[in-house]
């Protein structure tokens, strides 16, 4: 019979391999989920007399309220938001940047088509997103820029570019 040093073991290579593929498919999921909600939000924008701050201020409203729902229902300790006392401004603006981003994707959707809209967003997301990794901005993990990485970060910048140019450049 294996000890139990080898059975927890065991677990931590199980919750560890599931982690490796669980968050990877998450991380696509949301990727999924922006095109959607841009179309979702700009069906909404019509509805309410296509007001682009209203239609956002419902979808950010509604996502609040969800947040709070599956607080409740996943018992998180409402208590620890007395920590709330002790934030730094520059900590609350992730609900500002968010509100930014359903407000800029409800307005640019339309104007833009979804597919340059994102493609455009996923490339904004990687500039940031090696700059984060290489300067450890905000106390994120240092991670070196390799050459595959930046020939990755130019494949996204010709992806956006054949998104956004590539029927004119190569006809339909």
């Amino acid at each position: 019979m294996p000890s139990v040093e080898t059975r927890g073991g065991g677990r931590a290579l199980l919750r560890n391999m599931a982690m490796q593929t669980i968050f990877p498919l998450l991380a696509f999921l949301v990727g999924v989920v922006v095109p959607l909600q841009a179309a979702v939000n700009n069906q909404l924008r019509l509805l309410l007399g296509n007001s682009t701050l209203l239609a956002a201020l419902v979808s950010f409203g509604t996502g609040c309220l969800t947040l709070a729902l599956l607080s409740l229902a996943t018992g998180q300790r409402w208590q620890n938001l007395a920590a709330l006392a002790r934030v730094e401004w520059w900590m609350l603006l992730g609900g500002v940047l968010g509100a930014g981003f359903v407000f800029g994707t409800t307005l640019l959707a339309p104007r833009l088509g979804v597919a340059t809209m994102v493609s455009l967003i996923i490339a904004g997301q990687v500039f940031t997103s090696l700059c984060f990794d290489r300067f450890g901005w905000l106390m994120m993990p240092l991670r070196e820029l390799s050459a595959a990485r930046l020939a990755g970060a130019a494949l996204v910048v010709a992806g956006v570019l054949l998104v956004n140019f590539g029927d004119r450049w190569f006809g339909r």
